[in-house]
């Protein structure tokens, strides 16, 4: 502990952090929470010298909103379905992983590339893999259709190419090319942290087990995820948190259409839909969706604690 005639040494030292948050990270969130109660606030209008009412116009706009349902359920869908998956591939993964000694470090190095590469590039490669393009050769009637690497394949096993993404698509197959895509972009992460918290389980628990005679269904079961509960419980966590601000995927296989043409905005998330109100310098109801989306977060990471609380072995 620092000695009192210290301490103020030490908020000296801590003074530069402490003004970059309070500017940056504190004010940003009393300002939203204050323009989402201002009825109507636009920001322009305001610096018009305009003065604006107090009250929740701006969630009711929000809800009442045509995409709004769109967005919260295209958002739910992704972060339901990619959290648990990508979770029980990542354990699967690191167990692998672990099992491997000889190029273990090579093969951690190359599932965690996809981690430090920039999302919206490797949206653009799922959407040429996913993607139809028709070219138009020789005489106007004569059309090459050049499919997808992903339509390649199935072909290749005799299926028939699927129109993933591109005009005249399907939800379904638009939705299962998004949980495809942020599956694959969220393992790197969790199988880092699920291997770290393999790797320093004692190994005497699994000796024990092998002089025992048990399976290895039986350890994995009773040893491995019960120990390593409290990684599992903090990528579940985090996982819901980063998939209901899902965005970033989108615009990388869809482009800022966010869906496929002739279906603009069929893909939007909540993130998505705020962004959309603060280009049309709406920031009262984007404030208003962004509390809203806070509020969806903080219910499901209470609901997270609280089950991690009966199942988590510390």
């Amino acid at each position: 502990m620092v000695e009192s005639k210290q301490q103020w040494k030490a908020w000296l030292y801590l003074s530069p952090a402490i003004v970059l948050l309070l500017i940056f990270t504190v004010w940003p969130i009393i300002n939203t929470v204050r323009m989402a109660f201002l009825n109507g606030y636009s920001g322009l209008a305001a610096v018009g010298g305009e003065s604006f009412s107090f009250g929740i116009d701006n969630f009711k706009k929000v809800i009442e909103y045509k995409r709004f349902i769109t967005c919260l359920k295209n958002t739910c869908v992704l972060c339901f379905v990619t959290v648990p998956l990508s979770t029980i591939l990542a354990l699967l993964v690191s167990v692998a992983l672990n099992s491997i000694k000889p190029f273990q470090k090579v093969l951690q190095t190359i599932f965690f590339l996809p981690y430090v590469t920039n999302s919206i590039a490797i949206g653009m490669v799922f959407a040429a893999m996913f993607n139809i393009v028709g070219s138009a050769f020789g005489t106007p009637n004569q059309i090459i259709v050049t499919a997808g690497i992903v339509n390649n394949v199935i072909e290749f096993f005799g299926g028939t190419a699927v129109n993933w993404i591109n005009s005249g698509s399907t939800h379904l197959a638009n939705m299962t090319v998004m949980i495809i895509y942020i599956v694959w972009n969220a393992l790197p992460f969790k199988i880092l942290i699920l291997l770290g918290g393999m790797q320093s389980i004692n190994k005497q628990y699994y000796d024990a087990a092998r002089v025992d005679g048990s399976t290895r269904r039986r350890i994995f079961a009773r040893i491995t995820v019960p120990l390593l509960s409290p990684m599992i419980a903090y990528v579940v966590i985090t996982g819901f948190i980063g998939g209901f601000k899902e965005y970033t995927s989108i615009v990388g296989i869809f482009g800022a259409d966010m869906g496929p043409a002739g279906a603009k905005g069929s893909m939007n998330t909540m993130v998505g839909f705020i962004y959309d109100a603060l280009s049309s310098n709406s920031q009262g109801r984007a404030s208003a969706a962004a509390l809203i989306l806070f509020g969806i977060i903080l219910i499901a990471t209470l609901i997270n604690l609280w089950v991690s609380k009966k199942r988590v072995h510390y």
